[in-house]
């Protein structure tokens, strides 16, 4: 780890930040004070603690905030780094928090090394970013008028045949069909069907922005390299790369599992072993992508006419790659089922395995030595 005269600690909130300061020479974190969260306080105060030019690095906890202070810290020649909140060591009886002791404890937690950074995205891949998340946020509300909607009708008998797929032309059709006694209910059903094809419009419409997007975006080869596996198209390849970027910089497939949250819990001590659930720490919006992608595999492996036309558009080594992947998760798929293990956490059991087969592609496209990409 690299040594700094001084080591700062921001406590970040929407208009203020709280600082303090911890010397290399040791001793207690010195609280420097409040200032105004804005560009021109946090210049100042880059100054004041650096008047001769000294490197002094900075640490804040990750949030709602961004990444505005990391790059203007980090453009100014000094280092910066965004820890991840539910990693920072906290002592079991200490029941007072307040902003002042926060930036103390993580001036002297960065002091010792004992924070855990998290990756900051450049501005290109925080764009795609909250494209991609703009576009699951929109897909949430879809779902929420399309609830709505059938609550409306269920409420008041109109039940379509369940045999039926439903959203279909054929349901559009039914349900301009519908009549009701009363002219204001007439008026309500036509409000949530105009609400529910208002979101589906924007959801087409961000998808659309997303597929422009990718033909300019630097890690669109990747992208097209994990749409060679099954269950992987445009809109999950492309939002698992928005949200991990880089996925190289996991040294293996294990790590990047941990990362995701994927791994069994364990609660153990002296002779007993105790595993539970997996841990949903790390980024949820890939992990629900991947365990929905799972589901995929429940059918016998194939190469059908989508996904051969996909994999095409990559080398033959990622092709080699999506198949073995292919053949490896159906099979795993059908003998956890035969185990009668839950379909929900056979699906997890697999998700976890096309983790890996997602690192090992990245790795390719990107030139990580091929030893180092295999499953």
């Amino acid at each position: 780890m690299k040594q700094f005269i001084k080591y700062v600690g921001l406590d970040t909130h929407k208009d203020t930040i709280a600082v303090a300061i911890a010397d290399i020479a040791g001793g207690k974190p010195r609280y420097y004070g409040e200032i105004a969260n804005t560009p021109r306080a946090l210049t100042k105060l880059m100054k004041d603690v650096s008047p001769n030019g000294e490197v002094t690095s900075y640490c804040y906890e990750a949030g709602p905030c961004g990444y505005g202070i990391y790059r203007q810290i980090s453009g100014s020649g000094h280092d910066c780094s965004v820890v991840a909140p539910s990693l920072i060591p906290t002592r079991p009886g200490d029941r007072v928090k307040t902003d002042r002791r926060d930036s103390e404890n993580l001036a002297r937690l960065h002091r010792a090394g004992e924070l855990t950074p998290v990756w900051v995205p450049d501005e290109e891949q925080e764009a795609i970013r909250d494209l991609t998340r703009a576009r699951e946020d929109m897909k949430h509300l879809e779902r929420q008028a399309r609830q709505r909607l059938s609550a409306f009708l269920l409420r008041h008998g109109q039940g379509y045949d369940s045999k039926k797929s439903k959203w279909t032309q054929a349901y559009w059709r039914w349900l301009e069909g519908i009549k009701f006694a009363h002219p204001v209910q007439q008026v309500v059903l036509q409000e949530y069907i105009d609400s529910v094809k208002q979101q589906q419009q924007r959801v087409a419409d961000l998808e659309q922005e997303m597929t422009k997007a990718l033909s300019n975006w630097s890690l669109a080869p990747v992208v097209e390299g994990l749409m060679a596996l099954r269950g992987c198209r445009l809109i999950t390849a492309m939002t698992i790369m928005a949200e991990l970027g880089d996925i190289s910089r996991f040294d293996s497939p294990r790590q990047l599992m941990s990362y995701l949250g994927l791994v069994p819990s364990e609660s153990s001590s002296g002779p007993k072993t105790r595993r539970g659930g997996i841990t949903k720490a790390g980024n949820g919006h890939v992990r629900r992508l991947l365990i929905e992608s799972a589901w995929c595999y429940r059918f016998p492996a194939r190469k059908t006419a989508a996904i051969q036309r996909r994999a095409e558009q990559t080398t033959d080594k990622v092709q080699g790659i999506a198949w073995k992947a292919q053949k490896r998760l159906c099979g795993r798929y059908q003998a956890l089922n035969k185990r009668g293990l839950l379909p929900q956490k056979t699906c997890v059991a697999v998700a976890r395995e096309l983790t890996g087969f997602i690192w090992a592609i990245a790795c390719e496209v990107m030139g990580k030595q091929p030893s180092e990409a295999l499953v």
